[in-house]
């Protein structure tokens, strides 16, 4: 599936429509059985829905795409549902997720920038650029820009460093991350937040993948690296706890499939798979 974006929307439309209307930052949803997906145009054609704002989100191969906010007090369709984007981790089509991802940024974007912080004037949206405000009193330009964040699977041996964060629930663990701070490369992130967050030491830091993470607005970076020294070390304010885990001994929970966080464990499991019998890996 291809999504091509765009200022505006062509003047006329042959093809299917898309919307992704949110209502109190959750997702309305049409459901049939145990299938969830966003609303075509059809399905709610015959249905009053009330929105405060509507934009064009782009293309997605044949369908266009469009995404606004209802009203707060409207009412929901029958056979139709709100969620918000954690719940529909995993249960919506990866490219639809992604798309709700990228609406829910820009409407969040969209309410938090409506006035200039320079000279106080209302912003208006740049006619020939995307994503993008100016206050036409002072010139002063105001763009969408995700928050870099790096996320890090370490080795050493056959063993990945794993952590539970304290606003992790059960025992689900995951890899290292954290948001870059100003005048702080990729690489010296990496080293400072694993360092942080775990007392371990790194080398090696190269990149693997990126993925847009749309509970935070942010990028997430992906990298691995290796261990270099040091012993483990949680603080207790950010992690409960740390540890090393082979690719046959992994925690009951970990990140879901269409996570960067699960592909750079998934990464660590087919390094080390020629080593374990078939039984010991966990699906």
């Amino acid at each position: 599936m291809h999504f091509t974006t765009a200022i505006k929307p062509p003047d006329h439309i042959p093809g299917l429509k898309r919307y992704f209307l949110f209502q109190n930052n959750r997702l309305l949803t049409i459901e049939s059985g145990s299938n969830i997906s966003v609303p075509m145009a059809d399905d709610i054609a015959d249905i009053p829905v009330k929105l405060i704002s509507f934009h064009y989100l782009g293309r997605l191969d044949g369908t266009y795409c469009f995404f606004g906010e209802m009203d707060p007090a409207a009412e929901i369709p029958r056979n139709m549902a709100l969620h918000g984007l954690r719940r529909l981790y995993g249960a919506l089509n990866e490219k639809l997720y992604a798309l709700a991802g990228r609406a829910m940024h820009i409407l969040d974007w969209d309410a938090t920038y409506q006035m200039c912080s320079k000279c106080g004037n209302r912003l208006h949206e740049k006619e020939n650029e995307l994503l993008a405000k100016h206050c036409p009193i002072c010139n002063q330009s105001y763009y969408l820009n995700p928050s870099p964040a790096v996320i890090v699977a370490v080795i050493k041996d056959d063993s990945i460093l794993l952590a539970h964060a304290n606003r992790f629930s059960g025992m689900f663990y995951s890899v290292i991350a954290g948001f870059v701070e100003p005048g702080e490369d990729l690489e010296a992130c990496v080293k400072r937040e694993v360092k942080e967050e775990t007392n371990i030491d790194v080398k090696n830091v190269r990149y693997f993948g990126s993925q847009p993470w749309p509970y935070s607005h942010s990028l997430m970076i992906g990298f691995t690296a290796e261990y270099a020294g040091g012993s483990i070390k949680v603080d207790g304010e950010e992690n409960s706890d740390a540890a090393w885990f082979k690719a046959d001994s992994l925690p009951e929970q970990i990140p879901g499939e269409l996570s960067i966080a699960r592909k750079l464990i998934d990464w660590f499991i087919e390094q080390n798979i020629m080593r374990l019998p078939s039984s010991t890996i966990k699906s």
